[in-house]
């Protein structure tokens, strides 16, 4: 019996999981509704897949079912157990599993195709799975050297090599070559060579880029993996398949459109294209020459507490330094003291701030500070002048009054106007320079003195003073 029904049944569910996950990226927008907006998402993704399972034609749920058990407690597992610091690697990783994943769906597709006649229909399939494979392929490899920049496990500062834009792009040409001349050739000999380049282009490509622009990294391979996924579902509904392709254009559309939207926004935060984040080897050259007036000034925990506990107000910038010494818990205790003495305690948060979009947001959360104490770049940087204390922890670039001079290399990166306040305290972990590799002004500044030592024991340590 042929129920002619399904069809039209799973395109309006499809329908219905499109306007949930508009929903849900329209809850992500503010950090009230995040966790409603994860959820939606979470919900029109699940109501997609299942949907999908009854497309007609669709079969080897021997197979389907096991690897959706797989992938499914795996990814439960591992976000249950990841640490808040190491959120910006999970989202890489799973960044690129989604780009592997096209790219593999593509290859199955090339490679069932290729060999058969050359239909209009293959066709379509073939030129849409190479696209795909392209995206794919490239997604996966730079998210992979990304998670591997972000774990530690290999230099976080731009690497760059002799002739690299031109060996760069000789072989995004070969690579693509070869998938053209398998499309003209109908011959699958190419697609090896095909997928090794571009899977080297993406190393390539990344490689270059220093530890300062992951968070725009992160954001454009996200949106290169939704690309990807939609092109691959683009190729599946004009396979024999038809319907099962709609979920992955879906949610390729949606994701590919809002990370292309988040990767322009966190450039434009750091006042540069995204052609020069992958491009210019932002931080492989450390700024040279540049003499410093004034002297780098220590202080001691017990005087940064006098300081705070007689301000009317103190302002908190975070950086990538809290995150590492996972130092959120005891900012949120000594916002606490503060605010029992009757101090105004704000958080100054910079879009690029850490080393993914958010990640300071995230960190705070979790330590259970209030969304509403948290203030962006735009919302605080008036404030500054008017502020007894600001204290910065881990935080180097982002405050870095070189931004304002010309002939920095930060020079019109808009930056937390910090140095305007009436005292500056930083706690950093060493003299070191930030991941541009750029000397700090305002740590020369006379407003500002350093608080040496790691985070969360520097934190504590102004806990403990207020305390007594």
């Amino acid at each position: 019996m042929t129920y002619w029904w399904i069809g039209d049944l799973i395109d309006a569910v499809y329908v219905v999981a499109v306007l949930v996950f508009i929903l849900g990226l329209k809850a992500l927008s503010g950090p009230e509704t995040a966790r409603r907006g994860i959820i939606y998402a979470g919900l029109a993704m699940l109501i997609a897949v299942v949907v999908t399972f009854l497309s007609p034609g669709l079969g080897n749920f021997v197979w389907i079912a096991p690897a959706v058990a797989i992938g499914g407690l795996g990814g439960y597992y591992w976000a249950r157990v990841v640490k808040m610091t190491a959120m910006p690697q999970m989202v890489a990783m799973f960044n690129g599993m989604g780009g592997g994943a096209a790219a593999a769906i593509a290859a199955v597709e090339l490679y069932t195709v290729l060999p058969v006649a050359a239909t209009s229909s293959a066709q379509i399939v073939a030129c849409l799975s190479v696209a795909g494979a392209v995206i794919g392929s490239i997604s996966i490899a730079g998210s992979m050297i990304a998670f591997l920049k972000l774990q530690e496990w290999m230099p976080s500062k731009a690497i760059v090599f002799p002739a690299r834009q031109v060996t760069n792009m000789g072989v995004l040409i070969v690579g693509v070559a070869c998938g053209v001349l398998a499309l003209i050739t109908w011959n699958v000999f190419w697609l090896l060579p095909f997928y090794i380049l571009l899977l080297l282009y993406g190393i390539l490509l990344t490689i270059p880029i220093g530890g300062a622009d992951m968070p725009v990294v992160i954001s454009l391979f996200n949106a290169l993996t939704g690309i990807a996924v939609g092109i691959d579902g683009f190729a599946l509904v004009n396979g024999p398949l038809g319907d099962a392709g709609y979920a992955m254009v879906i949610a390729g559309t949606l994701v590919g459109a809002s990370g292309s939207l988040l990767t322009f926004l966190m450039a434009k935060a750091m006042n540069r294209s995204v052609s020069n984040v992958f491009f210019s080897a932002f931080g492989a050259v450390e700024e040279t020459g540049t003499q410093m007036k004034g002297a780098l000034k220590p202080i001691e925990a017990s005087d940064v507490a006098v300081l705070m506990e007689y301000a009317n107000q103190v302002i908190v910038a975070p950086g990538y330094g809290m995150a590492v010494a996972q130092a959120q818990g005891k900012v949120k205790e000594l916002a606490d003291l503060l605010e029992a003495r009757g101090v105004a305690v704000k958080f100054a948060i910079h879009p690029v701030a850490g080393r993914m979009p958010g990640h300071m947001n995230v960190l705070l959360a979790e330590a259970g500070i209030s969304y509403d104490k948290l203030f962006d770049r735009d919302e605080i940087n008036a404030e500054f002048p008017n502020t007894d204390v600001v204290l910065v922890i881990g935080a180097n670039d982002v405050v870095n009054p070189a931004a304002h001079r010309q002939g920095s290399p930060l020079y019109g990166m808009p930056i937390l106007d910090v140095e305007n306040a009436k005292n500056v305290i930083v706690i950093k972990r060493g003299k070191g320079k930030g991941f541009a590799g750029i000397e700090n002004d305002l740590f020369y500044r006379d407003n500002c003195h350093m608080l040496y030592g790691d985070a969360q024991k520097a934190v504590g340590e102004l806990v403990s003073a207020l305390k007594k």
